[in-house]
């Protein structure tokens, strides 16, 4: 089985990756961030797709969604630190076949990659609990101004990367600011990464 294992650090990468090789079922490709791993899901065919949620450029729910719109038979897993209610709800809605935090037992990851690829969703119990909170009150567009405000982009930058109006990003940031009650975009990038939002 090929794996494209997507996580930005290092260690945690390696230690993944050679836990999965010495089962001795998985041939896994790693990937340090990812804009990394969506070039690798372009150029080669996967069985599942392990991935962190936080990592720079794309996030791991953003490549669970392009691989709902491109390679809808790949596998996802996603294994996280953070287990916030609206990173496991966005997960559930991008196609997302497992759900597991990073201080579970290897063996438990490696049952859930064989529940997932036999057509089961795995999510941790606890996690599936917190699922059921808030609703997400931001779209996509506000998604990506917010995040890429909260990295330090001025609005011109947010402007020339998402191809749009520098006009349109003050738009997004500002329905975004009003819908998180906050005061300005870094307290409504903060407030929504709390959240499990962003």
């Amino acid at each position: 089985m090929k794996i494209l294992l997507a996580e930005d650090q290092a260690m945690v990468r390696g230690a993944l990756s050679a836990l999965l090789s010495l089962s001795g079922e998985f041939d896994v490709v790693q990937a340090a961030d990812g804009d990394a791993a969506l070039k690798l899901l372009q150029q080669q065919e996967f069985d599942l797709l392990l991935s962190d949620i936080e990592m720079p450029g794309l996030s791991g729910l953003e490549l669970a969604t392009w691989c709902q719109n491109h390679k809808p038979e790949l596998k996802i897993v996603i294994v996280t630190t953070f287990g916030r209610a609206g990173y496991i709800k966005r997960a559930i809605e991008s196609g997302v076949g497992g759900f597991l935090l990073k201080d579970a037992p290897s063996d438990t990851l490696i049952e859930a990659i064989n529940q997932v690829m036999a057509g089961k969703r795995i999510i941790d119990p606890e996690l599936a609990m917190m699922a059921i909170g808030e609703q997400d009150p931001l779209n996509d567009k506000e998604r990506r101004a917010l995040r890429m405000a909260a990295e330090g982009k001025s609005t011109v930058e947010i402007a020339t990367t998402l191809f749009i109006a520098d006009g349109t990003v003050r738009n997004y940031l500002s329905e975004a600011m009003s819908k998180l009650h906050a005061t300005n975009r870094i307290d409504a990038a903060r407030i929504a990464k709390q959240k499990g939002w962003l």
